[in-house]
C-alpha cells in the first residue's frame, strides 16, 4: 500500500492499515454481497490471517464455528463468505498438486494474504512467525511475476514401505516453464539442508529446484545441485529463479 510510506510512525502505519481494512475491504464485502452476519465475516478473516502457511479448507473453518457453539450457521454460508473474501482480493487460494500423480488434490488448500501488512494489522501485529510471513511474501512475488502457483505434494516410501506425503511449498508454472520452490528461514545445519532438499530430490523431472532462505548472502548451490537464494536477492532480481 504506497500511502503507508507517508506515515511517519509505526502507530500511524498501523492505524492506516486497520482503517483501510475496516472502511474499504470489509465494508465493500458486506455491501456488495448483502451480508447479514458481519461477525462471521470478521471471524473468518481472522481465521485465514492466523492460518497463513497452514493447510485448511471451508469445512475445517465451518467445524470450528460449530465446535464454538454456532448452531445456526450453515456450511454453505461459510463457503460463500470465504469466496467473497477471495473475490475482494484479500486472500488468494493455492490448491494442492500431486507432483508424481500429476493431478490436483481437492482439499485442503492454503490461503495467502495479498498484502502481508494488512494481514499483520488485522492480527494487531501478533503472530509474527517469520517462516510463515516469508512464505506468504514469496508466494505473492511469484504471483506478481505471472506464475500459476500451487502447493506441491510428493509421495515417498520409507524403509518400511510406508507411504508419506512431503510438501513442496510452491509448484510454479508459466507456459512451458516450471519451478519447484521451497521457503526456509535457514539451512544452518546439514540436517536442515537435507530436510528441505528431501521433497525436491524425490521429484523425478528436470525442472529447476530452488530453496529461498532469509540469508542475504550471495546465492549458492547445495551438494545436490539445488539453487539456494536469499530472500532479498530473490525479490530484487527478476531473474532470480534462473541464476
Amino acid at each position: 500500500m504506497p500511502l503507508i510510506l507517508s506515515k511517519k510512525t509505526d502507530e500511524g502505519k498501523s492505524k492506516y492499515l486497520k482503517d483501510l481494512f475496516e472502511q474499504t475491504y470489509i465494508k465493500d464485502i458486506i455491501e456488495r454481497n448483502n451480508i447479514g452476519r458481519i461477525d462471521i465475516v470478521d471471524s473468518i478473516i481472522n481465521m485465514l490471517a492466523s492460518s497463513v502457511g497452514f493447510l485448511t479448507n471451508p469445512k475445517k473453518i465451518y467445524d470450528a464455528f460449530v465446535s464454538n457453539g454456532e448452531k445456526r450457521l450453515s456450511f454453505n454460508t461459510v463457503n460463500s463468505y470465504i469466496r467473497y473474501i477471495e473475490d475482494s482480493f484479500i486472500v488468494n487460494k493455492s490448491d494442492r498438486y500431486d507432483v508424481k500423480g500429476k493431478k490436483y488434490i481437492q482439499t485442503p488448500q492454503k490461503y495467502y494474504f495479498s498484502d502481508i501488512g494488512l494481514r499483520n494489522a488485522r492480527l494487531n501485529f501478533r503472530q509474527q512467525e517469520e517462516n510463515y510471513i516469508m512464505e506468504n511474501i514469496i508466494y505473492n512475488e511469484l504471483v506478481v511475476r505471472g506464475y500459476n502457483v500451487d502447493v506441491g505434494v510428493v509421495e515417498v516410501r520409507d524403509d518400511k514401505k510406508n507411504r508419506k506425503q512431503l510438501e513442496v511449498d510452491f509448484v510454479c508454472n508459466l507456459g512451458n516453464k516450471r519451478y519447484y520452490v521451497q521457503s526456509a528461514l535457514n539451512l544452518d545445519t546439514r540436517e536442515k539442508t537435507i530436510q528441505e532438499e528431501r521433497p525436491l530430490m524425490n521429484i523425478n523431472d528436470n525442472f529447476k529446484k530452488i530453496i529461498v532462505v532469509k540469508s542475504n548472502m550471495k546465492h549458492w548451490f547445495t551438494e545436490e545441485g539445488i539453487l539456494v537464494v536469499g530472500i532479498q536477492e530473490f525479490l530484487l532480481n527478476q531473474n532470480s529463479l534462473d541464476l
